[in-house]
């Protein structure tokens, strides 16, 4: 895939929405760049398109759209021309396609002032967004992985840890807007969140080894999550006042280590 037009846009979206993403796609190698910078641009699209409007009809609309863009790319119809979708069209397979129409439909959670009912629905939220996103990027890379394996299951394990430390960054600015983030937010909640999903977080070797070098890059946008989940667990009260942040020094290593 070519770094048309198209796909520098999509890195112009990433790298100005979206910092953690693009120093990830920036430390892969030059032939995943263009796959992920798409996907990536897709993902800031669908994921600030509620917060662009008041209105929750619009906001609908502005989701529906995406579904429907992704219905015509997997039933391998002529797509509307865009600067995301074109070359989102290029390579999605169809089952790609449902995974990221279940992503949108996740994301109608952002729409509403309402709480995650339970523990499992917001299991389910980072499961179908942040997990779903980087089983599809895998994918991308590398379309001779099997669904329902291991290697489903370990990047799905890592997207769920890494949506959750992105999240939980979020908090202070969801409460801002009225939202109920958390299920429950007592600090030791939280730390129990956190460390069950440092506990379920597979180390990057083992993720590589399992993945191979081909689909490896997608997993590179976990760089930060270890780091993040652990302070957490070390002081959840850092989640309330948006302390969560890794030191620029420290980022570079991590990222070095997992790409």
């Amino acid at each position: 895939m070519s770094f048309d037009a198209d796909v520098t846009a999509c890195a112009a979206i990433v790298e100005k929405a979206d910092p953690d993403r693009f120093a990830a796609v920036m430390a892969s190698p030059v032939a995943a760049r263009a796959v992920l910078f798409v996907l990536y641009a897709f993902n800031v699209e669908v994921s600030r398109a509620p917060w662009l409007t008041q209105e929750t009809m619009i906001a609908e609309m502005r989701l529906q759209w995406w579904r429907d863009v992704l219905e015509e790319i997997g039933q391998g119809a002529q797509v509307r021309r865009h600067e995301v979708v074109t070359p989102l069209s290029g390579f999605l397979s169809e089952p790609a396609t449902q995974v990221l129409d279940r992503l949108v439909a996740a994301r109608r959670w952002d729409i509403y002032k309402d709480a995650f009912e339970d523990a499992a629905h917001f299991d389910n939220y980072l499961n179908e967004t942040a997990a779903g996103l980087m089983w599809v990027a895998a994918c991308a890379l590398d379309p001779d992985l099997t669904p329902q394996g291991d290697a489903e299951a370990m990047v799905r394990a890592c997207g769920r840890a890494t949506g959750l430390a992105r999240f939980l960054q979020a908090v202070p600015a969801l409460e801002a807007h009225s939202r109920i983030p958390l299920v429950d937010g007592r600090a030791e909640a939280i730390a129990d969140l956190a460390r069950a999903a440092l506990d379920a977080l597979p180390a990057p070797k083992l993720l590589k080894r399992t993945l191979g070098d081909a689909a490896k890059p997608a997993i590179t946008e976990a760089f930060v999550t270890r780091s993040l989940l652990k302070q957490v667990v070390q002081d959840p009260r850092r989640v309330a006042v948006g302390d969560l942040q890794v030191h620029p020094m420290r980022r570079a290593a991590l990222l070095w280590r997992w790409s």
